[in-house]
Parts: structure tokens; C-alpha cells; sequence
């Protein structure tokens, strides 16, 4: 359901965190580590991009942009999986001039919406990224005809935010599900490998950078058609959280995974972006958590999907 409400205001996004990559080797370390390419990043422009294992299993998932001084990089992740990831990444650092910190506390992650939203970016296209002072503006794409920012600021600063303009967490994360863009969190670790849920089709993968974890993986399923599952959007009318199982009305089997979902602000029901065969899109409706549960309709995601060639494959 898109209620296209006004939406307008900003929130602190505690369920995020901030990794700091520094030194002269910060750049390439994340190249070899990153599905998407951080060498060639632009210091006005941020990227989505994810971390896999040998298996091409996304373990975490980033907004990454460079530092305005030096040679750092901030790296947004999901505060559930920021301890882990930054141990993870840390063991493959080496002898790389890398250093990598938990930036959580310098650096506030702010979701900002509306209005508020396209004066911070200036009506830029999705990802570029703005300085306002001390704040660093990243246009997001939009949800539900919404204009979305993510603003990172110093811990301890306002961000001005007008009058009346607070948003609900909950609020936010409903507009991250209706852009289409799943966030790696702690329910959904190791669940996907990135065409599973839409990355390359949201300028999350880059299949020219060379080598990371998984790589092959991932290449083998995006040139050989081998992805059989895909990400896209549901309603439904009870709660649902990330983690959950999905099954097709004619299976005893999952066919399915929720891979985020949020509340709906209206206080209708909620939404979800669900990892799902595409076969079982064809067999009948989709139910949560088990074949009898409350079924799920089928929603508009704000980009195209392929289905006929990969479920031919």
C-alpha cells in the first residue's frame, strides 16, 4: 500500500553505524574487499555497496563515500552488524596502511525526508552528495515520491532541522522498503547473494572492479542466468520483520525470505521487500511465516526487474 503521505522532517538513525577506513592504502584495501568500486569514487558522490563471503553471501551492506580531508572513507552500515563486520574486515587488512574504527561516535547518521530533504541536496540525482558545513548531505533515491537524504553530521551537532519537522524511525525505515534497497541486518546475514535482492539493478555491484570476496560468485551468476531468485515489494496486513519465511499457497517448503520490512505509517499493516523464487510468483499467492498466514499483495517496486530470461534459465 502507498499511502503517499506528506512526509517531511528528519530522525537520528540509531540502527546505524559508521565505519572509518584511513591510510594510503584505505582505497585500494576497500577495492579488494567491496562489491562496487571505491578507487574510481568521486569525493562528490557516495555508493552503495556490499561485503560477501567466499560464497558470494552478502554479510554486510554500505553507503560509502570518501572523507572531505585526507584519505578516509565513512562506510554506513546496519548497527547490528557493525562489531562483526569490523572485525571481519579487519582480519584482511594485514600489512596494509589501512586502519579501520568504529566511527559511530563522531559521526551521527541522520534520515532526512520531504521537503527538508530536497533543500539539503539540492535537487540532485541519487547519490551525489552535498557539504552544508559541518554536514555531509548524500541525496538518496526516492521512496513513495519522496525525496530522501542521508545526513551525516558530528555527533554532538544539530542539523537544523525547520520547525514540525521531526520524523518516526519507523517512518524512515518504511520509506528505505519502498525504494527498493535492502540493508543487510543481523536476521539477514549470509542469506543473499547480491542479485538476489536487486543490487546490481541498484548500483550495487560493479562487474568490471576485479576481484573481492565472492566475486566469481557473483559474476557467474549474473553472466551464465543462473539467478532463479529476485527481491520485490509486499503489503500485507500484519507485522513483519526481516528473517521471516514466505511460502506459496501450493508449498509445504519456504519459497521465500524477508529481507527488510517496516510498519506502515498509517497504521495499516506494513510493507516488506521479500527474496523470493520467481518461479513461485506463478504459483499462487505468497503467505508469511507459514502456507495458511496472512497473504501478501504484491506491490510496484520504482525500478524494473528481469523475470523471463532467468526464469527460462
Amino acid at each position: 500500500m502507498d499511502t503517499r503521505l506528506s512526509i517531511n522532517g528528519g530522525c537520528r538513525l540509531d540502527d546505524w553505524g559508521v565505519i572509518r577506513a584511513s591510510g594510503a592504502d584505505a582505497a585500494k584495501f576497500l577495492q579488494g574487499q567491496l562489491s562496487n568500486d571505491v578507487i574510481s569514487l568521486p569525493v562528490e558522490r557516495a555508493r552503495l555497496a556490499g561485503f560477501c563471503s567466499a560464497k558470494g553471501r552478502l554479510q554486510a551492506s554500505f553507503v560509502i563515500w570518501r572523507e572531505s580531508a585526507g584519505d578516509g572513507f565513512l562506510l554506513a552500515c546496519s548497527a547490528s552488524l557493525l562489531a562483526p563486520t569490523l572485525k571481519r574486515l579487519s582480519m584482511f587488512v594485514l600489512r596494509a596502511q589501512c586502519r579501520l574504527s568504529d566511527a559511530s561516535g563522531e559521526v551521527a547518521l541522520w534520515g532526512v525526508a520531504g521537503d527538508a530533504a530536497a533543500t539539503l541536496s539540492g535537487g540532485a540525482p541519487a547519490w551525489e552528495r552535498h557539504e552544508h558545513g559541518a554536514l555531509t548531505a548524500i541525496r538518496l533515491p526516492d521512496a513513495a515520491a519522496t525525496t530522501r537524504c542521508l545526513v551525516a553530521a558530528p555527533a554532538r551537532v544539530d542539523i537544523g532541522l525547520p520547525p514540525g519537522g521531526s520524523l518516526s524511525l519507523a517512518t524512515w525505515r518504511w520509506l528505505e522498503v519502498r525504494s527498493g534497497i535492502v540493508t543487510i541486518e543481523a536476521a539477514t546475514v549470509d542469506r543473499f547473494v547480491p542479485q538476489m535482492i536487486n543490487y546490481e539493478l541498484v548500483g550495487g555491484v560493479d562487474f568490471q572492479k576485479g576481484c573481492y570476496p565472492g566475486q566469481e560468485v557473483v559474476a557467474r551468476s549474473q553472466y551464465r542466468g543462473t539467478t532463479k531468485r529476485r527481491t520485490f515489494l509486499f503489503d500485507c496486513d500484519a507485522p513483519i520483520r526481516a528473517g521471516q519465511d514466505v511460502y506459496a499457497s501450493s508449498a509445504h517448503e519456504p519459497t521465500g525470505t524477508v529481507a527488510s520490512a517496516a510498519p506502515d505509517p498509517s497504521g495499516q499493516g506494513a510493507s516488506a521487500l521479500v527474496e523470493v523464487r520467481l518461479a513461485a510468483l506463478g504459483e499462487g499467492e505468497l503467505h508469511l511465516g507459514s502456507v495458511d498466514g496472512p497473504p501478501l499483495r504484491q506491490g510496484a517496486l520504482p525500478y524494473p526487474v528481469p523475470l523471463e530470461a532467468e526464469a527460462a534459465a
